[in-house]
This record gives C-alpha cells, structure tokens and sequence, in this order.
C-alpha cells in the first residue's frame, strides 16, 4: 500500500473532523465551536516531554450514525464500549516509569498521553492532529502557553491506524513508531516514521519455510479484508508457489453487519466456512490484524458442521503475528478447542518479570486517571461500579479489589505479548534517541539552555536522525536497534496452542524465526514438541492435495488442476522410489538392482563361468575329451606316418593342423573360471593365433594338391613350387600376419578384467574387456579372410581325381566352420552375462571338432579298418 499525500487526502480528512463543527454552523443547531466528538477514553500523566500513543484497544457496538443528526457527545451514550488489549496501555506506562526510575534521562521526566483509536476512520486523523494542538482544546497546529511537548508518537496495531497517522504527522515531519504490520511507503514519508514490526516478506518469507520444513504444500489463506487477499494474491503468492506451494482457496472474513443486515452477513458466513472445512487442505494461514479472532470465532461458532465430512473437520490455523487472542464478554461463551494444535507466529519477546508485577497492582480505585480500567474491568470481572447500578440492574458490583491474575488468559494474559513488548521497546528508543539529542549538542559545546531547548520541542523533527541510529540493550537483555529501512531488526517466535475445556488456553513456544542467520537457520523448529489437533492422533497432520505416492511410485502431472495435484505411476523398470511422494524415480546403483516392489535396491551377484557349475563342467569335459582325440589321431598319424594315405598329403602340414586342433581345444579352457590379467591377455590373443595356423594348414594342403596336379602336365613350370618349401611358406606367413596383429593389439590396448554391470538386471558379470575393438575384429577379419580363400581353394579342387584327394573333405570341412561362425554372431549378440563365453567356447569347440571329424575320421577309417585301401596302387588308379 503506497500512501500519497494530496489536498484531496487532507481535504477529507478535515470533513471527516471537522463536520460536526460545521453542523453547528447551521440553525437550528447551537454548540460550541471547540472540537469534534471527543475521545473519552484518554490516560494521561505529565511530564517534561511527552510520549503521545494512539493504541486500537476499544471495541464499541451502536447504531449507524447517519450524520442527519448532530453528533454530539450524546450520542457517546449510545455507545457500549469494550476494552481489548489493554495491556498495550500498561506497556507503554511500565516503560515511562521504568525510564523516570532508573532510565536513561535523569535529568528529564518523561509523560504519556495515551488515547484510543476507535473503528471509525477519521478518529485517528482526530488524534494526530489533537497532539499537534494545545491540551484539552482542539487547535490543531496551534499551542498557547501549553506544558505538553510531545516528542514522539507511537500507534497501531492495525495497519490502518498506521497509515492515518502518517497521513497527518509526516506532513509536520513528525517523529513516528508503528508496532503494527508494516505499510508500504515512498521514500519521502518512510524517512519519518520507524517501525517495530518487520516487512510483511519477513513473515511471509517465514510462514513459506513452516510449510516446507512440514510438508505441507496444500493450503489455504484466510484475509481480514479484501484488499488484504488482493496484496497477497498480487506481490506474495508468487514466492509460494516459486517453492511448489499451492493454495486451495484464498477467502476473507465477511465484514461484520447488524441490524437487517445480520441475515446476509450469516449467508456470507456459512458460504466461506464450507468453503474452508470442505477443502482438502489441513494447512490454513490466517492473515489478520488484531481483531482477526473476533469475526473468525463468530464464524466458527454459528456455522452448521453437519455436512462437513470428518476427516476435515480439523485443521491446522496459521496465525500471523499481527493476531492477538481477545475475547470479549459476549464471546467467552463460544468454544475455542478449533484453536487447539495451532500455530502463530509473534513478535520476539521476552519475558519482562517487573511487567507482570506491575499489571497485578492495577487497582480501579487507585489508578482512576486510567481512562481505560474502568471498562476494561467491568468487562474482565463482568460486574458494575455502583455508580453505573441502575434500578433493576442487579450485575455483580465491582470493588476493584478483583485481581487480574486470577482471570483466565482468554480474558487477560498477564504474560507480556508481542505487541506490547514492541511498545516497551518503542518507548524506550525514544528516550534513547533523546539522550543521544542531549549528548549531540553537548560534543558540540552548545549549552543545552532553555530557550535551546524550546527551539527543539518546536522542531521534533529533528529527533528522527538519533532514532534511526538507536542502539541499546533493554532491561531483559536484547539488542534493539532500527535497520537501514527504518524497521526492527528482530524476529519472530512460533508458538503451539494448546486449549482446555474451561476455554482457557496455553502457548507453547517451539521454533523462532532469525533473520540475521544463514538460510539454513533461518528457522528452528523442535518438531517433537509440537502438539497437533486430536484428530491426528499425535502424528504429524499432511496437508496435500491428494495421497502421497506410495514407494515404488512416482508422481504424475494431471492436467487442469495445479501442481500439487497429481497422479501416481508405477516406477519403471530398472528405476526405484525408496521415498513416499518422490517427483521421479531413480536407477540403483551399478552394484545393485530394484527389488520387486521397486522400493529398494539389492546387490547384484557376480557370475562368471565356473567349473563348479554343470555348463562350465561340461564344456570343460568336452573340451578334454576332443584334444585326448586329437591326440590320439596324431599319434595314429604319426604311428602310420609311412603309409600312402598319409604321405599323399604332406605329413608336416598335417602334423600342425593336428597339433592346432589340439591347442583349439585345450584353449576353451582359458575362457572358463574367474577372467584375470593373464587370462586376459591370452584368451582371444591364443585362440586367433592357433586358428591362423590351423587355417593357414588347411590352405597350405589344398593349395599344395591344386599345385600337384597342375605340376603332373606335360612342361609345367610349377612343379618347381610344389614341395615342403611351399607348405612352410604359407603357414609361417599366415601365423606371422596374425601374431604380428597381435603384438600390435597387446601394444596399444590390452584386454583386462572388467565387470559388465548393465547387461544382467541383477548380475555382474566379470569378463575380459577387450580393449581396442578395432584389433579385435582385425584378428578375426584375418582368420575370416583365410577362412574364405581355403573354402574358396577347396571347393575349387573338390573334383580333382584322386583316391586320397582331401579337397572334398576339406570342403565338406569349411562349410561346417563356417556355418559355425556364421550362426555364432547372431546367437552371440543375442545372450548376455556369462552365457555369451559359452557361446563363443561353444564355436570353437564346434569348428576345431568340425575340421578334425570332416578331415581326419575317413583317413582313420581307411588306416584303422581298410588297411587294404591304403595302398599305392590306389593312388595311382586313376
């Protein structure tokens, strides 16, 4: 809210005063041209200078004034007055005698003038300019021979009063303290005015971290009036829901009506009322002034709860700390257990023990210069002065030997509170800010004499500097002290409501709120000491728009409705949820995987193939028993290595390829068990390079017989070529190319152990990485490219006419290895873990006992059982 100061403000502002003097202008009336209607309720104590206050603490019920009577101070008969928050009268009047005692100013006494700030509007602009005016005469800007010097004024606590004395004073740049919230002002006026409650951000900016620190992203806002829900709804609600912080409904409390008027005023009620208990939300702030209970306790109280469902019958109040607790008399009969586990917030303070002695010796019959007690304690004690008995009237009378802490603290809180403990500050920065006057003038050797000091009663303004740089410790103990933007620099506590059947209650303080502190600290809150409505049990109540996700779920946008409101989703797979309500599911760490309810993780097993197992046991047997074959061939091969059929087809090179299906074999055995650095290294390294040489035997013989043909025509020049020579050549080179590739692959980038953590959900596998890929397919794109050009050959020389001709074996032989490793890739790819190395040991097993079963069983055949065939009569048949 941005005051602004014009004629037009002023000009209204002297209608409102002013009006009843100009109905005395005007026959037929005839009156007195002194004042308007006069404030009754004033206390008043003198002094050298005076510290005036304004303080909202009448609440008064009458007729409508229609202005088309004269206003006069008749009417004041019509008036029942009731007096709330009187201890903020108290604070200030314990505070100027304190200072008188034992202050700051020994030198100086201070006086007080105390007035009320009744409902009507133009009552403050009334008493601003009565403090401007000579005593008992309203002359405003105008004082005759006055002992009054007002130095400073101090007003609130609604925001109202506030803003109508700032209206007023800052136009005669008075000096100002405000212990209500806090308006917006331009620069200009803010300069006179100081501020003992903090920016509406501050709270705000506290209430958002309450809500987050207990979850509750689901509330609801309850205003005093309506420009109040429009200011949050403009400059707050952005910060709320900046923290994903929805609200379900932002309402205010109906404005109170009398008279034909009442029946819409409680249509009204009952309206927002259901809108409140019906929402979902358990959360609900009530941003209001001091009067705020009043009107929310009607409400409360007259509303029918028969539709209300039950689980939301109770709710959490969040109080701000502009609120106070006031029961006047008619309403002490109404409940108050809908306040029990509620929270609010208040002004820093601490206990003042001298304050409350003070408050117990209040005695009607002996502060009768009090213009408050007398009505504050007719309706505390609710009994009558005999003065005021009428015949007929037979109320209680009042001894004023009634003492208030017998009084309950609905009526009467003998504790200092929030607002008042802000007043006792207050006075005491004025007189701080006197003292530094004082001094100020004194450093400059200026004789502090009367006519000087004349001159600054004439000229208060100039105390607003020493205000703003005001420093001390009070008598509990605290720093006061004003920021660079005029306000106190303080905090706020938390209180817990807790409510008693004889409608008392108690507040328990459990969290405070530090500004000065870093965010993390911003707020303290002992959650274990927090009482919540019975409903709940003793558990913390949830505010949200629906259930929270169960685990193993995660929340889903719902579109149309706000982002508190949400759906659940089972999480996917691979991903967990190990918290209620998580935004998103995660995956578990490599070392584990989700469980079946995706709420937790468990760890991975780590497999590799073994021989304890029956896949490793029997490929391991398999593999022994196919290199005891090849072993026992080549001692048969060597055993008859003199006969035709072995000596037809280059004994050497059939040696070796012998020799290579055995190693073959017996190297599936370095893929089974725990993969280490040296099995590692000489897994696929062996493998590649035996194949080479079985492969390179395989070419080298086709080759060879190809070649012995061609060398029996007639002037052959390539018989030359034909002989061991040859043979060696060709599997020396070959076995060199691959050993050479991989010297270079074991150069650059070896294979190593590693763990495969993603192929297997709930394994880790350990392999041999193979380090360079590129090397890797180099090696078998070699044994590919010797495995082609012999199939190649073979199939070529298939035909040629001999008995002991091995081309068609040969043949025979490369298609089975290449249907072997033609089948092996898609099935390779296509397993995972530690079935893929029994895949690959499979291959080889599957393609070394091709090459041995397709090439060697017809020669062992024909040595072991026709021995008749092996002759060399049959090789030259034909």
């Amino acid at each position: 809210m941005i005051i602004y100061y014009s004629e037009l403000v002023i000009l209204k502002t002297l209608v409102l005063l002013f009006f009843p003097i100009v109905m005395c202008l005007s026959p037929p009336y005839t009156c007195k041209l002194s004042s308007p209607l006069p404030i009754v309720h004033k206390y008043y104590q003198s002094g050298d200078l005076i510290i005036a206050a304004i303080i909202y603490q009448i609440f008064f019920l009458t007729n409508e004034i229609t202005f088309q009577n004269l206003p006069s101070s008749e009417v004041l008969d019509q008036f029942m007055f009731i007096t709330h928050n009187y201890q903020h009268a108290l604070a200030l009047t314990f505070a100027i005698k304190e200072i008188n005692e034992n202050g700051p100013l020994p030198n100086i006494s201070l006086g007080f003038h105390i007035a009320t700030d009744y409902p009507v509007e133009s009552t403050t602009y009334h008493l601003a300019m009565e403090f401007l005016s000579t005593k008992d005469k309203f002359i405003p800007n105008y004082k005759c021979n006055d002992e009054t010097n007002t130095v400073a004024v101090i007003g609130g606590s609604r925001i109202n009063t506030c803003v109508n004395m700032a209206v007023t004073l800052c136009n005669f740049k008075f000096p100002q303290i405000t212990y209500g919230s806090a308006p917006l002002m331009n620069t200009e006026t803010a300069i006179f005015v100081k501020w003992m409650f903090p920016d509406e951000n501050h709270q705000f900016n506290a209430i958002l971290h309450l809500l987050l620190h207990f979850g509750w992203i689901w509330a609801g806002l309850v205003s005093r009036y309506e420009e109040d829900r429009d200011r949050f709804i403009q400059k707050r609600l952005y910060m709320f829901s900046e923290r994903g912080i929805c609200f379900d409904f932002i309402e205010c409390l109906p404005q109170m009506m009398y008279g034909n008027d009442a029946a819409k005023w409680i249509d009204n009620v009952d309206k927002v009322f259901k809108i409140i208990m019906k929402s979902t939300a358990i959360a609900v702030i009530l941003s209001a002034e001091i009067t705020g209970m009043l009107p929310l306790r009607l409400m409360i109280s007259f509303s029918n709860y028969d539709d209300i469902p039950k689980e939301r019958k109770a709710k959490v109040w969040i109080m701000t700390a502009q609120m106070e607790f006031t029961s006047i008399r008619m309403q002490r009969p109404l409940p108050i257990d809908f306040l029990y586990g509620a929270l609010s917030f208040a002004i820093h303070s601490k206990k003042l023990t001298d304050f409350q002695h003070f408050m117990e010796k209040r005695n009607p019959n002996v502060d009768k210069d009090d213009g408050f007690i007398m009505d504050f304690w007719k309706d505390a004690f609710e009994c009558s002065f005999s003065s005021d008995i009428t015949d007929g009237n037979s109320e209680r009378i009042c001894t004023g030997e009634e003492r208030l802490e017998t009084l309950p603290n609905s009526v009467f809180e003998t504790t200092i509170g929030g607002h008042s403990y802000s007043i006792y500050n207050a006075v005491y920065a004025v007189a701080h800010a006197l003292k530094a006057l004082q001094s100020s003038k004194h450093k400059r050797g200026q004789k502090m004499d009367e006519r000087r000091w004349k001159l600054f009663l004439q000229s208060p303004w100039q105390l607003h500097h020493f205000l703003q740089q005001v420093s001390f410790n009070n008598s509990a103990g605290e720093q006061v002290s004003f920021g660079p933007n005029g306000q106190l620099e303080t905090g706020f506590d938390i209180f817990n409501w807790v409510t008693f059947p004889n409608k008392s209650f108690m507040k328990v303080q459990i969290g405070k709120i530090d500004s000065t502190e870093p965010p993390d600290k911003f707020l303290t809150i002992f959650e274990k000491d927090a009482i919540w409505p019975l409903r709940f049990n003793q558990t913390l109540p949830l505010s949200i728009c629906n259930k929270e996700c169960p685990l193993g779920h995660s929340k889903i946008k719902v579109e149309g409705k706000l982002s508190c409101c949400y759906d659940c989703k089972p999480c996917p797979e691979g991903k967990i949820a190990d918290q209620m309500d998580l935004d998103d599911c995660f995956p578990c760490p490599e070392d584990q995987y989700p469980n079946k309810d995706k709420d937790g993780c468990l760890p991975k097993r780590i497999v590799y193939l073994t021989y304890q197992e029956p896949l490793g046991i029997s490929l391991a047997v398999i593999a022994v028993f196919f290199s005891i074959i090849s072993a026992v061939v080549l001692w048969i091969f060597i055993k008859y290595q003199d006969t035709p059929i072995i000596k037809a087809n280059n004994r050497n090179l059939t040696y070796s390829l012998l020799i290579a299906l055995l190693l073959s074999f017996l190297c599936t055995l370095l893929f089974i068990g725990q993969p280490d650095q040296v099995k590692c290294l000489l897994r696929q390294t062996a493998f590649g390079i035996i194949f080479s040489v079985a492969l390179s035997c395989i070419l080298g013989k086709t080759i060879i017989v190809v070649l012995a043909f061609m060398a029996t025509k007639p002037g052959s020049k390539i018989r030359k070529w034909v002989g061991k020579k040859m043979a060696t050549a060709i599997v020396l080179s070959c076995f060199l190319t691959q050993f050479n590739i991989c010297i270079v692959w074991l150069a650059i980038s070896p294979p190593f152990p590693d763990s495969d953590m993603h192929s297997m959900a709930e394994e880790i596998v350990l392999q041999c990485n193979e380090g360079s890929t590129t090397m890797f397919y180099t090696v078998l794109s070699f044994l590919g490219f010797l495995t082609v050009v012999s199939f190649t050959v073979a199939f070529l020389a298939r035909n040629l006419p001999d008995s002991f001709n091995e081309a068609k074996f040969i043949t025979f032989s490369m298609l089975v290895f290449c249907s072997v490793w033609v089948s092996f890739v898609p099935t390779y790819l296509s397993t995972k873990g530690k079935y893929m190395v029994a895949v690959e040991i499979f291959s080889i097993l599957a393609s070394a006992a091709g090459l041995l079963g397709c090439i060697f069983s017809p020669k062992c055949y024909i040595i072991i059982l026709r021995p008749d065939l092996n002759q060399k009569k049959q090789l030259m048949k034909k």
